[in-house]
């Protein structure tokens, strides 16, 4: 009787051994105290959030965008939904509601803007950040807000058997998105958009719509990641969003994905902004120079991309002696 395997790409079997390795080092050099309950809640905590900004620069890469204001849009949409329970005295289901379609309604706005201009999403995008940072420093000037739910703040470290709940639901998240990219139409069509859109249009795949989806995509990942930083943040300042750009970049690209698109690699996503956690840990407990951490990373980033630029063209030039 044959049995199925199920058999891990051995991109992904490298980040979880890396992973384990940087894990052990780590708490052996810091005398065992990354294996504290409250330590492994926080390192679970800050990973939940780091996990769904690489999945809103995910989205977009996969059919070969781009989405340069994944934190300007984090930043504003936790400024309204903290103003509207502040100062407007708005219930925290209603305002969590709006801060989630307002996410969905600016991604698909960047998607519109690059189907209707037909003009680089890098161009969209860098102008949709300038007015985005714009709206948040509006709304919150140079003050926190601060005065909106005790126990939505708290929420974040809400945990069982030592698990927080926050990292629970991004688990299903990423499920649910692996799944969408896997098993949906719509997914399978948004991956080959994003390989060849010109063979897509053949087979009558509506590329326009594709992009659309994607950018929708990302403004949901964006709201998610928002949603995570009001049950954890102290209060929100127009600084949130500030540091999303370069990790929404590394998760994906560290974890497998192709710059031209067609694919989506959520696990490996998941796993390198694991790893990108355990540096940022690392820094933490050595006392390092963020510069220098910011340095490695772009670094890591930068030979990534090399490394996948050389495997397209040694694939594409086998292709054309075969």
């Amino acid at each position: 009787m044959n049995s199925r395997r199920i058999r891990l790409p051995i991109h992904e079997a490298t980040l979880i051994l890396v992973i384990v390795i940087a894990y052990l080092v780590l708490n052996g050099t810091s005398s065992g105290t990354l294996l504290s309950e409250a330590a492994f809640i926080g390192l679970l905590g800050y990973l939940s959030l780091s996990i769904v900004i690489g999945f809103s620069q995910l989205t977009v890469l996969a059919v070969g965008q781009l989405n340069l204001a994944v934190g300007p849009m984090g930043g504003t949409v936790c400024a309204v939904a903290a103003v509207l329970m502040a100062k407007y005295q708005l219930p925290v289901p209603i305002a969590l509601i709006i801060l989630i379609v307002l996410a969905v309604a600016l991604g698909a706005v960047n998607g519109l803007l690059v189907n209707l201009t037909e003009l680089n999403s890098f161009i969209i995008t860098l102008a949709t950040m300038t007015v985005f940072v714009g709206v948040q420093y509006g709304l919150v000037g140079t003050s926190t807000v601060s005065s909106y739910s005790a126990a939505l703040k708290g929420f974040g470290s809400t945990n069982i058997g030592g698990v927080p709940l926050v990292f629970l639901g991004v688990l299903l998240f990423a499920g649910a998105l692996s799944v969408f990219y896997r098993k949906t139409r719509l997914g399978r069509r948004s991956l080959a958009t994003g390989a060849n859109s010109q063979g897509a249009f053949l087979l009558g795949i509506v590329n326009k719509r594709s992009v659309l989806v994607a950018h929708t995509l990302s403004g949901l990942c964006v709201g998610v990641a928002a949603l995570l930083v009001m049950t954890s943040a102290s209060g929100i300042n127009r600084s949130v969003g500030g540091d999303w750009l370069l990790l929404s970049f590394a998760a994906p690209i560290i974890g497998g994905i192709a710059l031209s698109g067609g694919r989506a690699p959520v696990l490996g996503t998941l796993l390198a902004a694991t790893l990108l956690r355990l540096i940022d840990v690392a820094r933490s407990t050595y006392a390092l120079d963020p510069s220098w951490v910011n340095f490695v990373i772009g670094g890591v980033v930068l030979v990534t991309v090399a490394l996948s630029e050389l495997r397209r063209r040694t694939a594409d030039r086998r292709v054309r002696i075969g």
